[in-house]
């Protein structure tokens, strides 16, 4: 397998404008599949905006954004046709009036109780369970942005301001998961962070972001196991 093969994202002079302002400017970015990312910075630097360009949630204003070798299919209205193996954390489809145990039953019939006690059991977690979806608060409706997130499959897994708001359980739990998800499945994971300490002991390659700007790309402290390389 040549070197090129093993990428599942290219970019190539990409940027993003918003109401005359540039918000993003990526000369080069090339991401390898089963590998996990940090995007770090400040912010306003652009990572929510380069996210939601990968996940095919915005498209960029110039350049181009290649998935798998080929750019995102679109549909006669101009609208992204997102693979479904790309999965966003936090784009789940919620059905916001529903008890959270409730809709994980539903969602989950088979491994609930399983879920209950891996995902639920903290001082934290376990208060989220009996709420309404549309009553939790950022914290609590991001860590059941990430419960769905680790019970998927997805080829790709992208995940914005990534544990910002979780207690130390819950970034423990988190991280656990995503490891067994990338090291089992071969997930490509991306994630988003403004705190170094929750991306360096984690990514294997962290990139900086500065007013949009890639300024430095770095190993992080993780490093793969192993040169297994998946077709995910």
């Amino acid at each position: 397998m040549n070197k090129k093969s093993t990428l599942i994202y290219e970019l190539k002079k990409l940027k993003k404008v918003y109401n005359n302002n540039p918000v993003l400017s990526i000369g080069r970015l090339q991401i390898h599949r089963g590998t996990i990312y940090g995007i770090l910075g400040p912010i306003g630097s652009g990572k929510t905006t380069l996210l939601n360009i990968l996940s095919g949630n915005d498209t960029q204003s110039e350049g181009a954004l290649e998935y798998d070798r080929a750019e995102f299919q679109r549909s006669w209205l101009g609208k992204t046709k997102v693979p479904d193996e790309i999965y966003f954390a936090g784009g789940h489809n919620y059905n916001k009036s529903q008890i959270v145990k409730t809709y994980i039953d539903f969602c989950f019939p088979n491994k609930s109780n399983r879920i209950f006690k891996q995902y639920f059991n903290g001082s934290v977690s376990k208060r989220i369970l009996p709420l309404k979806i549309q009553n939790l608060s950022p914290g609590q409706k991001a860590w059941l942005d990430t419960v769905f997130a680790l019970e998927s499959d997805p080829r790709v897994l992208i995940q914005d301001d990534f544990a910002s708001l979780f207690d130390s359980e819950m970034q423990s739990i988190a991280r656990k998961g995503l490891r067994k998800m990338n090291k089992n499945l071969g997930t490509t994971i991306i994630l988003s962070s403004i705190n170094n300490n929750v991306l360096r002991n984690f990514c294997s390659v962290i990139i900086h972001l500065e007013n949009g700007h890639i300024v430095k790309v770095r190993s992080g402290t993780k490093r793969k196991q192993n040169n297994k390389k998946y077709n995910k």
